[in-house]
């Protein structure tokens, strides 16, 4: 069965480059992408995710709020946070969070 993930960064080209970069683990991965973390909810709610992989700076729901959502409403899925930043207070803040 393959593993689904979805991708959430408010920055279209970033996931139009996941999407390029990972498109040979397509036969193993069912990729879906976000472009907020409020889409990303959205589409939580319609169907399962195995793993979250997202961004930390976004407008609105930013990546420590999606976390903190994901944590509440879907206990045990695991979110990794990606940045380009080096906040470390916001890697440690996720981190505290249950973020990969």
């Amino acid at each position: 069965m393959k593993k689904r993930i979805l991708f959430v960064d408010d920055e279209t080209s970033i996931l139009e480059m996941l999407r390029h970069m990972l498109r040979n683990m397509l036969p193993e991965w069912e990729m879906a992408f976000a472009s907020s973390g409020s889409d990303a909810m959205a589409l939580m709610a319609k169907e399962p995710f195995d793993v979250i992989v997202s961004d930390v700076r976004m407008p609105g729901i930013d990546g420590l709020d999606l976390l903190r959502q994901v944590a509440a409403r879907y206990p045990g899925l695991p979110v990794i946070i990606m940045t380009a930043y080096s906040d470390l207070d916001s890697a440690v803040s996720a981190f505290h969070s249950g973020a990969f």
